[in-house]
């Protein structure tokens, strides 16, 4: 019974809690080690009944992008600083209502601990764009990784 309930309670707090566009670890955790590779994904659910167009990543400073894993139905292009880093991923195809997509790519952590913020912006097909970046932190927070 309790097991049931506690299950019940759990169900209930996913939708919520996988409503916003998050950048996890592979392993879904929010803190890695400071200097290490790591493998991360972006999920991006669409939670408008029109489909979700455009997902555009910033960088955290410190944080180098190595690979990309292919997302097939998207484009990828990336902007790159002066020293030839990773600042900016923008993907651009369709994740209809009620779907959610999972870029995935490597990258190497900054050498110090601290806190990465992962902005997102998610363009809808009627050119509406959700910034999941801190701008409203209670309606629309950034994704934060704690690098140890």
């Amino acid at each position: 019974m309790f097991k049931s309930l506690i299950l019940t309670v759990l169900l209930a707090a996913l939708p919520f809690a996988a409503a916003h566009a998050t950048v996890r670890t592979e392993a879904g955790l929010s803190e890695s080690k400071a200097g290490a590779g790591e493998s991360y994904r972006l999920n991006v659910p669409t939670e408008k009944e029109i489909s979700t167009t455009e997902v555009r990543l910033l960088v955290p400073a410190g944080v180098t992008i190595t690979r990309f894993q292919t997302m097939p139905g998207f484009t990828r292009t990336v902007t790159k600083n002066a020293a030839g880093l990773v600042t900016e991923v923008v993907w651009k195809g369709r994740i209809a209502p009620m779907e959610f997509a999972r870029f995935l790519f490597s990258a190497r952590n900054p050498a110090d601990a601290g806190t990465l913020s992962w902005k997102v912006y998610q363009k809808y097909s009627d050119g509406s764009v959700v910034a999941w970046d801190d701008s409203d932190p209670e309606k629309t927070p950034a994704s934060k990784t704690t690098v140890k």
